[in-house]
């Protein structure tokens, strides 16, 4: 299949370009569509879908105010022309645009909801549907009813839950912000620029790394002075990353559990003391 005219940076010049391709008879249409299914014709789908690109724009004009790009929507809308071409049967009887229109339709608004936000703006039937409604929400929100009847009028009319349409207006109402992006006339401060690293720098990350080595240098130096059996109670209750129980370190000793307390609680002392003695970090 030659290639398609590129969706370029210029709507006028693309529009320019495809205008160039001549629109189709319902006959021509036909016998296209029969040559491209029976014998895998790739010069008669080509014709089909060149002769429909302007198709494509219009449908595309009609979710120009979702914030998303034309000609993304435009380029989107190509690759479904393409797919409803793979998949339409001339001999059901409709004309091939009618088949196409609803390829397209799928394809762009998916293309939107996928682009809108980082987070899915809808999930379900109800929350898609309201999306594609949010204009007709919107006005509806804006009359001088009551908020609670112009919400359950909007429910009732929609076929949706009140809390889908409050739900959807609330996620409609901003878009994502990348922190990447400029927000001065110069191009240089990014939203990245003004938020708080609550992390420590180098010098503090240095400082406690080296407080942490005396401490622990310290810690060896006191357990020096201790006995073995406090030593061996020390390490298995305090400095373990799973300490044992008092009942499992006296099996182990052959002491009470109640003799393992003491000899802790002494062991403990000798430690706090000699760590007192020690000059200050």
């Amino acid at each position: 299949m030659a290639d398609l005219p590129a969706v370029k940076n210029s709507l006028e010049s693309y529009l320019i370009e495809i205008n160039r391709f001549p629109l189709l008879t319902p006959e021509e249409e036909f016998r296209l569509a029969v040559r491209y299914r029976k014998f895998d014709d790739i010069e008669a789908a080509h014709r089909l879908i060149t002769s429909h690109l302007r198709f494509v724009v219009k449908v595309a004009f009609e979710y120009r105010t979702y914030g998303v790009k034309l000609l993304d929507l435009i380029q989107e809308g190509n690759m479904a022309l393409m797919t409803a071409v793979r998949k339409y049967d001339p001999d059901k009887g409709y004309r091939f645009i009618s088949y196409a229109v609803w390829w397209i339709r799928a394809y762009i608004q998916n293309y939107i909801v996928k682009t809108w936000s980082l987070v899915k703006i809808g999930t379900t039937q109800a929350q898609k549907k309201l999306f594609y409604k949010i204009g007709k929400v919107r006005r509806a929100l804006e009359s001088d009813q009551g908020d609670g009847e112009k919400y359950e009028l909007l429910a009732k009319e929609l076929r949706v839950s009140k809390g889908d349409i409050v739900e959807m207006e609330q996620r409609m109402s901003s878009r994502d912000l990348s922190l990447d992006s400029t927000i001065d006339e110069s191009h240089e401060l990014a939203p990245l620029d003004l938020l708080q690293d609550d992390r420590p720098n180098q010098e503090e990350l240095f400082a406690q790394a080296e407080e942490e080595r005396v401490r622990k240098e310290k810690v060896s130096n006191a357990m020096k002075r201790l006995s073995e059996k406090e030593a061996h109670v020390i390490e298995n209750r305090i400095l373990a990353d799973e300490p044992l129980s008092l009942q499992e370190i006296g099996d182990h000793l052959g002491l009470s559990r109640e003799r393992v307390r003491q000899i802790e609680s002494e062991a403990l002392s000798k430690l706090k003391k000699e760590m007192k003695q020690d000059p200050p970090i």
